[in-house]
Parts: C-alpha cells; sequence; structure tokens
C-alpha cells in the first residue's frame, strides 16, 4: 500500500499493518513486536527517505513461518546505516530497536530512485489460518501517483544482518 511519507502516513502505515495482522490471530507478542517494526520502517521512510510527491510504499508478507515487512521510498542514494546514538541524543535509535526486534533486517538498492529497508520475524505458521502465506494489504493506489516497483522477494544474504 502506498502512504505519504509523512508523520501521518506513518501512523496510517502502523495502524492500518496491526489490523491486517490481527486478522491472523498472531501470538500478541508477535503482533506487538511487528507493529514496533512497521513504526520504526516507516517512520524512518518518512524522515530520512522523503521527496516532496512521492509516497512510500508498505508491504507485509508471510511465508514457510516468516512474516517480512518492506518500506520503499524514492530516496535510494541514502541507504540505512545503523549508528549508535549519543546518549542524550532525542532521536537516532530507529534502526538499533529494528536489529534488536527483528530476526534478520536489512537494506537493499531498488530500481533508481528506490530502496527497500525490510525485516523479518520467525513465526510458528498457523496451518488454519486461510490467509496465512498470502499478502497482508490489498494493492491502494492513490491518484495521480505511480505505484513502485516490487522489491525482490529475498535479499542478497550479504545485505542481511541476523542475530540470534
Amino acid at each position: 500500500m502506498l502512504l505519504s511519507p509523512t508523520p501521518r502516513g506513518a501512523r496510517l502505515a502502523r495502524l492500518l499493518a496491526t489490523e491486517w495482522l490481527r486478522t491472523w490471530d498472531l501470538p500478541h507478542s508477535s503482533l506487538e513486536v511487528a507493529a514496533h517494526l512497521v513504526a520504526e520502517l516507516a517512520s524512518n521512510a518518512a524522515i530520512h527517505g522523503r521527496v516532496t510527491g512521492r509516497g512510500f510504499r508498505l508491504v507485509l508478507l508471510a511465508d514457510a513461518g516468516t512474516l517480512r515487512i518492506e518500506v520503499t521510498d524514492t530516496r535510494g542514494d541514502d541507504l540505512p546505516h545503523r549508528r549508535p546514538p549519543a546518549p542524550d541524543a532525542e532521536s537516532g535509535r530507529g534502526l538499533v530497536l529494528v536489529e534488536a526486534l527483528a530476526d534478520r533486517w536489512g537494506a537493499e538498492p531498488g530500481p533508481v530512485p528506490r530502496k527497500t529497508v525490510w525485516a523479518e520475524l520467525d513465526l510458528s505458521p498457523n496451518p488454519g489460518k486461510p490467509n496465512f502465506g498470502a499478502p497482508v494489504a490489498p494493492h491502494q493506489e492513490p491518484r495521480g501517483e505511480k505505484e513502485p516497483d516490487q522489491a525482490p522477494p529475498l535479499p542478497p544474504a550479504a545485505a542481511a544482518h541476523s542475530h540470534g
């Protein structure tokens, strides 16, 4: 789904993702972690990936017990790098949180001028849920804006960060 690169668009991304993920009956802890990841990635897109007149794209996918969250913006020239924030800084902890919460995360340049920042959570599949493995949100395209190209389904292993 395409959202405006504003704080309001980032909040809307979290709210919509949370509602869609609730339909999957995820454990509360997984739902909360996913909501935090969406909030951080969307906020980063709104703050650091903002280009006037161009939205960011949120995609949620689940497959084989993994929830993948992708946020694509139009600042492909600015790949994120986790930097330790100053102890007295009031911001700058977004990617530190993403790294702590996600099982894997990374960033990849997309077709110019885009980039996709993604995070993955390992889940236990719920075989009784018909939606498991399908995209979470339907396609929605605001008038006058072209949808970004689909990000590659899986990043190269060298670009992945993981912990565990």
